[in-house]
């Protein structure tokens, strides 16, 4: 796939004008999106993602259509399980729901330069070298045990990196949030918010997601161009979908698994490509190994939509535990209740009980006294 720089060069422009104006947008009116302004945005760049699927399908051939379609679904995917750690460390920061599509914002834009340099390193590792195939697939395969593992574990606590302990500990940090600025003045002297600190979380935080999500991708196709638009599909929108999916990214409690079958079946990919076109010298003399397949994308893009769907499907399907019903929790009280109230130990109880009592009686001497004013 012969990508001309001009074609770069216009693409590397749209996302700079897109990323301009959701800057515009969030800078201007700081605000947590309605549902009906999140699915807007969240169609609109899936449709974007479609129609250049459909460009590269019309320009480049179905293959690299598919590739771009099978790269894009698996990012998106990856991205979407990133939201559960963002939900985490916005909720462990206390950040208020009006910054929190500015923090995502400045989040992805940095996310996009990081993932930019992975991409340049990964796309010159893979042109190189076949053997860097058999690492990526180790790693992915690796990564999917360790997901199936720790899939059941308490995510609930966020454990900050090494950069943030050092922020922290080098930039003088103010208490609250203020107007939702990075920088503010305190008693003269120039500070940061909290706001700067959430933002390293979240830029750092995705850079190790694409230590994973990067390997994935150049699984399912070796051009740089399909590799790079189908990260910047992926994560455009990722703010507006953030908002959209609240409460329903706890419903999700099969997707870690789906992810992680999605990785063991791209890893066990690259190690058949690796075979495929081998090189390496110790194996099979350095010659391609004969009667190994080399799985199709098509084939690719149909077992990892099949996969998602499943786990998609079946975490919808669950029911949620049941909380204890009202009566139990009726019966509950009023057996702690009566408990209390025959404990001489417990005051609490014994006076609430007094109390009803002392005005059941008054409610009746009110009635009798009403009765016999009645009869005379």
């Amino acid at each position: 796939m012969d990508i001309p720089l001009w074609v770069w060069l216009v693409t590397v422009f749209a996302v700079c004008l897109l990323l301009a104006v959701d800057l515009l947008i969030v800078g201007r009116r700081p605000h947590e999106p309605s549902t009906k302004e999140s699915t807007l945005w969240v169609s609109f760049y899936i449709g974007l993602a479609v129609l250049f699927g459909v460009g590269v399908w019309v320009t480049s051939g179905f293959d690299y259509a598919s590739q771009f379609y099978a790269g894009w679904i698996t990012e998106y995917s990856l991205s979407v399980d990133n939201l559960f750690v963002f939900l985490i460390i916005m909720s462990s920061f206390a950040v208020p729901r009006m910054f929190q599509q500015k923090v995502l914002m400045v989040g992805i834009i940095t996310a996009l330069i990081l993932r930019a340099i992975f991409i340049a390193v990964g796309a010159a590792l893979v042109e190189r070298f076949v053997w860097i195939f058999f690492v990526f697939g180790a790693f992915l395969i690796y990564t999917a045990i360790h997901m199936i593992r720790t899939s059941g574990e308490d995510e609930d606590d966020y454990n900050e990196n090494a950069v943030i302990r050092w922020s922290r500990r080098v930039i003088p940090v103010t208490r609250d949030y203020g107007d939702g600025r990075i920088t503010t003045k305190v008693n003269g002297v120039r500070m940061v918010t909290p706001m700067l600190i959430v933002m390293i979380a979240i830029g750092t935080t995705d850079l190790m997601f694409a230590v994973d999500s990067i390997p994935a991708i150049f699984g399912l196709t070796q051009e740089a161009y399909l590799v790079f638009t189908a990260n910047v599909f992926a994560l455009m929108g990722l703010r507006q979908l953030y908002f959209l999916l609240g409460g329903l990214l706890q419903r999700l409690v099969y997707l870690s698994y789906g992810l992680a079958a999605v990785l063991a079946f791209i890893g066990v990919k690259l190690f058949l490509h690796a075979l495929h076109d081998n090189n390496v010298p110790f194996i099979n003399g350095g010659q391609p190994v004969p009667g190994i397949p080399d799985i199709p994308t098509w084939v690719s893009l149909i077992v990892i939509v099949s996969i998602l769907a499943v786990a998609t499907v079946a975490s919808l399907l669950k029911k949620p535990l049941k909380a204890p019903s009202a009566p139990e929790k009726s019966e509950a009280v009023e057996g702690s209740s009566e408990d209390s109230a025959t404990d001489s130990g417990d005051t609490g109880t014994s006076d609430v009980d007094s109390s009803s009592d002392d005005v059941s009686k008054k409610s009746v001497e009110d009635d009798s006294a009403t009765r016999r004013r009645d009869s005379r």
